[in-house]
């Protein structure tokens, strides 16, 4: 039995790497509507959700459950109980609006010694009494989400939320609620993956990625105190956790080779690592997005847990006793990083989160759907490979379409797609892969490591299988490489983005061009456009040896490398929307007989490439997201689940 209390269309799922044919009414299209550019929705590429925070427990008839908060592309969406004896299923809806952005969902949940289930994002905290199976308590607090949780001593639930430590408490004795609003800034965003109380009632949390910290707070006066004098912050994420002794100990730096010390009433004092060895953790079921608390009061535990499945496996681990039941869900499905065109004609790319793999059959209207390694942010072909630059890890893949799907494991080499490299933390996100025209060259560019600022370049040589990983220093430093096209000579032009690695701290004013000798990997020049755009999304070479370029989602560019000089520039925003954008854009595409279009948010506009003027060719009837690949007379871009097609009125020029 599967229970819901809203009314969706059920996107059901048949397996893993299954194959799936779409109703005919939901997909087909025909030559006259193609030549009329008419928007086609071709569906869901993955049509499951990932979850946010799963707890065993029981429900106020001592069933046993599994109750887990559910995320699609629209972020947190829903929370989802599944009965461990019978596999049915009640789906609850949120006390508050769909967030409505793949970011917004649960990063930190806790279950408490009630019997509640408790996260805060989209600005809201929230409690679950999962004896009644209801929402019993919401309130709008302090932006945004979560990333940190605990429950003191009297039972008061405490959470501290990204970005600026905002702090609150609730009390579900009496349902108060106290905001403490912000109480430690900083000049970047904050991850506070740790929380914890001592005896006391003081609060203590730590927080990471750009530099360490560890801050107590006076639960009375709610004055905050950051506890590491700036010369002991580091890059990365400090610790705190609350022992069965009543103290908290913890670390400037998350490790075990890390000096300890002890905190109480918002005091701190070194210890050896022998007190800590001494003092265990206090029981408290809490953690990140990734919370698994397998057992249940009775000692019973989740073997499994697969939403991608839909299958709940137990085990009783006093009898071996192994039963699996089956239950159902709904979602919008994940979010779709982009799509590019394989050499067999389909459309394939990645989605997040799950991380899958997908591909379409424009002609068969089919679809195929496997586990993807990974999240896979930017694509190129290559002599009938695909390369794809993933997160996290900055890896590199080669996927070839020819040969039969294997899935991709780190260090098998016969894996299809194979795992060539990683560059992290150099390269964590990818925003570029670049197939150079020499035929063997591959470069990945994109953000570094969480609390880094500035990322590096990669250059794969896939004759002789070995890399040069340049760091930021070598190219622009305090920025990341988002966007290459090749020049004649021997050159190449880059394109960066001054966002740093998540966490990090921004310190770049202007993203800038760059031009790079490819044999010696040295940068020969770079400047900043003019007006100081923060992202040069993507760039495309022209005939006459021009380059064009989109920068922030609005400005339209052409640049002359032999002058080394912007000859034109323009705002193109209000004429037809803000750009297509992604982690791995997409903004140019082409076609064979070499018209050049762009995605807006509004449509498809094709290029003139002697006067630069932009002209409207094919309106949307739904935002262009994410782009693109051009097919058959169409072109192929997302919006958030579901893969789109539109059909160019005309070629252009």
């Amino acid at each position: 039995m599967f229970s819901r209390l809203r009314s969706l269309n059920i996107l059901h799922y048949s397996g893993i790497a299954a194959l799936v044919a779409w109703p005919v009414a939901q997909t087909a299209w025909s030559a006259q509507t193609a030549a009329r550019g008419a928007v086609i929705d071709h569906g869901v590429a993955t049509p499951i959700s990932s979850p946010r925070g799963t707890v065993a427990t029981v429900d106020g008839e001592g069933r046993e459950v599994v109750v887990q908060w559910l995320m699609d592309h629209r972020g947190g969406h829903a929370l989802l109980i599944v009965e461990a004896g019978t596999g049915a299923s009640q789906q609850v809806d949120l006390p508050f609006p769909i967030p409505g952005t793949t970011v917004d969902a649960p990063y930190a949940s806790l279950l408490s010694t009630r019997n509640r289930f408790y996260t805060h994002f989209a600005s809201h905290f929230i409690e679950f009494d999962v004896a009644t199976r209801a929402f019993t308590f919401s309130r709008r607090a302090t932006p945004r989400f979560a990333m940190g949780m605990t429950e003191d001593d009297n039972g008061v639930i405490w959470t501290v939320t990204y970005p600026q430590s905002g702090v609150m408490s609730f009390d579900p004795k009496s349902a108060r609620f106290r905001d403490y609003g912000e109480v430690y800034r900083q000049p970047w965003a904050q991850y506070q993956r740790h929380m914890a109380a001592d005896d006391a009632g003081w609060i203590y949390f730590a927080l990471g990625m750009a530099a360490s910290q560890v801050v107590a707070l006076n639960p009375e006066t709610g004055e905050a105190t950051p506890l590491l004098a700036e010369t002991e912050r580091k890059k990365g994420t400090a610790y705190v956790y609350r022992a069965t002794d009543g103290k908290v100990y913890g670390q400037a730096l998350h490790g075990a080779r890390e000096a300890w010390f002890e905190l109480h009433r918002g005091q701190r004092r070194t210890v050896d690592r022998s007190v800590v060895e001494k003092a265990p953790a206090k029981p408290i079921v809490t953690g990140s997005q990734s919370l698994f608390h397998a057992t249940f009061p009775s000692g019973r535990r989740i073997k499994a847990s697969d939403l991608v499945t839909r299958t709940l496996t137990t085990e009783d681990p006093r009898t071996q006793q192994v039963a699996t039941v089956t239950f159902d869900y709904e979602s919008d499905g994940a979010h779709i990083m982009g799509v590019a065109l394989a050499p067999d004609g389909a459309l394939f790319g990645g989605t997040a989160f799950p991380m899958r793999f997908f591909s379409f059959n424009p002609v068969s209207q089919e679809w195929i759907r496997r586990p993807a390694y990974g999240q896979w942010n930017a694509l190129a072909g290559q002599n009938g490979r695909i390369f794809v630059g993933g997160y996290g890890g900055g890896f590199l893949l080669e996927w070839d379409p020819a040969r039969p799907w294997l899935d991709t494991v780190k260090g098998q080499a016969d894996r299809n797609p194979a795992f060539l490299t990683e560059c992290t933390p150099d390269i964590h996100r990818p925003h570029r892969v670049f197939a150079h025209p020499d035929g063997k060259t591959i470069i990945l560019g994109g953000a570094p490591q969480y609390g880094y600022t500035g990322g590096g370049l990669l250059f794969w040589d896939r004759a002789a299988r070995r890399r040069v990983l340049l760091r930021d220093a070598d190219v622009v430093p305090d920025q990341s490489t988002m966007s290459m096209v090749a020049l004649p000579e021997g050159k190449l032009l880059g394109g960066t983005s001054t966002t740093p690695g998540s966490g990090g701290q921004k310190k770049a004013t202007a993203a800038e061009l760059y031009i790079m000798d490819f044999a010696t990997r040295k940068v020969e020049w770079h400047a900043a456009l003019p007006g100081g755009a923060q992202q040069i999304l993507d760039l495309f070479s022209g005939p006459g040896g021009l380059v064009f370029g989109l920068a922030d989602r609005k400005t339209f560019f052409v640049f002359d490398p032999v002058k080394r000089v912007i000859v034109h520039q323009r705002d193109v925003a209000k004429e037809f929307g803000l750009s297509a954008t992604g982690q791995g854009p997409r903004v140019f595409v082409s076609t064979p007989e070499g018209a050049i279009h762009l995605l807006f948010r509004r449509g498809i506009a094709t290029l003139n490439t002697e006067t630069f003027a932009l002209e409207l060719v094919a309106e949307s009837s739904v935002p262009i997201e994410v782009g693109g690949a051009y097919h058959e007379g169409r072109v192929y871009f997302v919006n958030a689940s579901h893969l789109y097609s539109v059909g160019l009125a005309k070629a252009g020029r």
